[in-house]
């Protein structure tokens, strides 16, 4: 029996009719996507062995330090991953309903998340999702079929922010889920509150991890402006900022604080990503793709 085509609500739906016109305005199929290929699942991702290098090899795989040991030339051979399993957490907090102005964090990351769903689509990968709040998390299946994959986007679309007048509750940290071993696991959402648990490094050992937040202006330079009353969607209720020397230096600590923690989950700057104020996602993520395909390149040169 065919399956029945998803519903998807308005929101979702001019979403995704927006983004995948220019999708193919962009030609992903042929720039966009070959990049993403080689960085979700293509040469380089795991190294197998060397071997002796033959006519008509490529010599951009040579291995210098063991040809030069050896006395021969050896060449790296990787193995491609054919079945790998992506996996999109979506943290979603009270602090993404933030936003200076007709954009919140949330809205950006649902964005960045639909982008991704769709390259994985585009390329046929088994794409699994987990939405994490509050009050638990969400776990959709994985699954290649295009159909299914629009279905997920639009229940991320549909799913109830959470509640900016109930107390802040965290959210359970992303080494608590369960995820296929080898996984490319792509955690959007706020910077965490809490340093990296003790087992994140030997987590990261077992997937490979990418971290993608969205800032506001405000995350950056502050109002600029005040006294002004502003409501605080972490702390459940209206502030004033005042726009001053103490403010000014409360900022800065605040900021420095939030990026050390940033850091401190994603040291590997091929690893993060932060979508600034009025950047588009889409060129924010190809831009960054590209880069993760330039470092592998040069890693296996």
């Amino acid at each position: 029996m065919a399956s029945r085509p998803p519903v998807i609500d308005e929101r979702a739906r001019a979403t995704l009719r927006r983004l995948e016109w220019r999708l193919r305005g962009r030609r992903v199929d042929t720039s966009l996507a070959g990049d993403h290929r080689s960085i979700f699942r293509g040469r380089g991702i795991e190294f197998d062995q060397v071997v002796r290098f033959e006519f008509g090899d490529d010599i951009r795989e040579i291995d210098w330090n063991v040809t030069a040991r050896l006395g021969d030339v050896y060449r790296k051979v990787f193995v491609e991953d054919r079945e790998i399993n992506i996996v999109i957490v979506f943290a979603d907090s009270s602090a993404l309903q933030f936003g200076s102005g007709d954009v919140t964090r949330r809205d950006v990351l649902l964005e960045a998340a639909a982008l991704v769903m769709l390259f994985s689509a585009a390329n046929r990968e088994r794409v699994m999702v987990i939405r994490q709040s509050a009050t638990g998390s969400q776990i959709f299946p994985p699954t290649r079929e295009r159909a299914r994959i629009l279905t997920v986007i639009n229940a991320l679309f549909a799913a109830t922010p959470p509640d900016p007048l109930a107390a802040a509750v965290p959210i359970s940290p992303i080494v608590r889920e369960r995820i296929p071993r080898g996984a490319l696991v792509i955690h959007l959402g706020d910077v965490p509150d809490a340093p990296p648990p003790a087992e994140w490094g030997g987590w990261q050992r077992r997937h490979r991890v990418i971290g993608i937040r969205a800032d506001d202006a405000w995350d950056r330079d502050g109002p600029g402006t005040g006294p002004l009353a502003v409501y605080d969607p972490v702390a459940g209720c209206v502030v004033e900022l005042e726009d001053n020397a103490a403010t000014r230096a409360n900022h800065a600590v605040w900021r420095a604080a939030r990026e050390a923690r940033w850091r401190a989950w994603w040291s590997n700057p091929a690893d993060r990503l932060v979508i600034g104020p009025s950047e588009d996602a889409l060129a924010a993520l190809a831009g960054f793709l590209r880069a993760r395909e330039r470092r592998g390149t040069a890693a296996r040169s």
